[in-house]
């Protein structure tokens, strides 16, 4: 490649290598020059421009990048389009990337000027997210480089989550308190649906070999894949209960431990066609243990051999480990994407019936909170339901709206936040909408988003206020959504407002709609009785 100084008269077609001002015009680094670009210069008086020529036998840093970037991509791979000697590597499904460590090395040391980074090996990513990116560093490179960088890459590819129906045993002592169980059982719920499984069958027995070896079997019966042990206590020993209940059960243990701290206590093993894992105490946290990683590579259909377990021991040392799954917002999320989400799913218990359900003004109570949604600049309005499902959908009939259902809305609010705010992870906020305020309108809601937006923070959380009190709805940045997916019980997302209170604005409102919901048979009367 020539680089150096030429006069303008005769760059025509060279690359520019720094961005320069020409009376109006800006000429930016990387842009290749043409007539009129130097016509602009030579009027501006500039009489030298640092130009770089691709020669014979080389290629454009866009042309060079693309064709590597093409060459990686593999299954539920997609590339950007090359820019200024970068192309990015997106996932197109959710899933855990797989490469291969060594071939990424000799790809780098085959010339300087090929680049080639990606996340971690066997990192869980979600659709949209970058998970490579290749980067040509001088403004372009060897033909012959490049070709053998394509030969020596090893095909990127993104093993895709598939829905898992897993079961769940819980072993209990005789002291042992039933709200220590239900917040495991929560606990692994949500690690389950946040890679687009669920728990389809839970049993709680004594911590006795006997009882876990029937419970074993009946999931395994079942159907169900995989099977979760936990114990009262941790397995400390390939004799201890749940080890023994598994061979007892007619399985076998593949690997007992695991060079991964936290995780080291895990069982792996298998029983006819399910796997097996013996959790290691860490899983009662959602804190990232080793146990997420073999929990990923089977919701991902990857093999999990007791040699690959023993591999993990560089990079196992989990001091503070990556989240599930990335929070920082990508390019996938556009700008001013702020997307709706109408919680109705409850049980309408202070009610007597499904409140969302009741008319007010000839219409179904939520879908006038719908209604004001989709008439907002919302991007898009998901519905996520639970009770009385098809009724639901009844009543919104007709309305342009995404349905997520929460098959576990029985156990409170916050399964149906984790659902809501996994349906628009690729938004940039989540506005978070209770079904029973029928008072709330397009204006106010626009108010809220027209506050995210004027932020310009993915970190803000916006809170309507009247009279100083606060309302609903809240809109939630992005970086925000890993703790609503944290939650567990029947709880809203206060104490992570309560967390995060620097990143909150207040929004005051003239309007006590903010405050109004719908209850109870009281509250409705109340509401009928106003105005609109």
């Amino acid at each position: 490649m020539k680089f150096g100084g030429l006069p303008p008269s005769e760059a025509l077609g060279a690359i520019n290598v720094h961005t320069l001002r020409a009376g109006e015009r800006v000429i930016k680094k990387g842009r290749v020059l043409t007539a009129d670009d130097l016509a602009a210069l030579g009027n501006a008086g500039i009489t030298n421009v640092v130009c770089a020529q691709v020669e014979l036998g080389e290629l454009a840093e866009d042309v060079a990048a693309a064709r590597l970037a093409t060459a990686l991509a593999g299954e539920h791979i997609t590339l950007d389009e090359a820019h200024t000697g970068r192309a990015n590597l997106r996932a197109a499904a959710a899933g855990v990337f797989v490469v291969d460590r060594d071939a990424i090395g000799r790809v780098n040391v085959i010339d300087e000027a090929i680049t080639v980074a990606t996340v971690p090996a066997d990192s869980p990513v979600r659709a949209g997210d970058i998970v490579a990116t290749v980067k040509i560093i001088p403004f372009g490179v060897a033909a012959s480089s490049i070709e053998a960088a394509c030969e020596a890459a090893s095909i990127f590819s993104i093993a895709p989550f598939e829905m898992k129906r897993a079961g769940l045993v819980l072993t209990r002592f005789s002291a042992t308190h039933e709200s220590v169980l239900d917040r495991a059982a929560e606990t692994q719920r949500t690690r389950l649906e946040r890679i687009g499984s669920s728990l389809a069958r839970e049993l709680r027995v004594p911590h006795d070999t006997g009882a876990v070896a029937a419970a074993i079997r009946e999931l395994a019966a079942a159907g169900l894949d995989p099977i979760l042990a936990m114990g009262a206590s941790a397995i400390v020993d390939r004799r201890d209960v749940i080890p023994a209940a598994l061979e007892k059960a007619g399985g076998a243990i593949v690997r007992y431990g695991m060079p991964v701290d936290p995780g080291n206590l895990l069982l792996l093993g298998t029983l006819g066609a399910s796997t097996v894992i013996g959790l290691p105490g860490c899983a009662r946290s959602l804190e990232r243990s080793g146990f997420d990683w073999v929990l990923e590579r089977e919701c991902a259909n990857l093999p999990i051999t007791a040699a690959a377990v023993g591999a993990l021991g560089v990079g196992g040392l989990i001091i503070d480990g990556p989240r599930p799954f990335p929070i920082t917002p990508t390019k996938a999320r556009v700008a001013s994407a702020v997307a709706a989400v109408v919680l109705a799913a409850g049980h309408s218990s202070r009610m007597g019936a499904n409140k969302l359900l009741v008319e007010l003004e000839g219409e179904p109570l939520l879908r006038h909170a719908v209604k004001a949604a989709l008439a907002s600049r919302a991007t898009e309005v998901v519905v996520v339901t639970g009770n009385d499902q098809e009724r639901v959908h009844a009543a919104l009939a007709g309305l342009t709206v995404r349905f997520v259902h929460n098959p576990d809305y029985a156990t409170g609010m916050a399964s149906s936040l984790r659902m809501g705010v996994a349906a628009t992870a690729n938004a940039r906020a989540a506005m978070i909408c209770l079904g029973d305020m029928p008072r709330i309108t397009a204006t106010h809601l626009d108010a809220l988003i027209g506050a995210f937006t004027s932020a310009d923070d993915d970190r803000a959380i916006i809170v309507p206020t009247f009279e100083r009190k606060r309302g609903n709805p809240v809109v939630w940045g992005c970086v925000h959504f890993h703790a609503i997916t944290e939650l567990v019980g029947d709880v809203g997302a206060r104490a992570v407002i309560e967390r995060n209170l620097a990143d909150v604005r207040m929004v005051p409102l003239d309007d006590a709609a903010i405050l109004v919901d719908v209850d109870t048979p009281e509250a409705l009367a109340a509401v009928r009785a106003t105005v609109p």
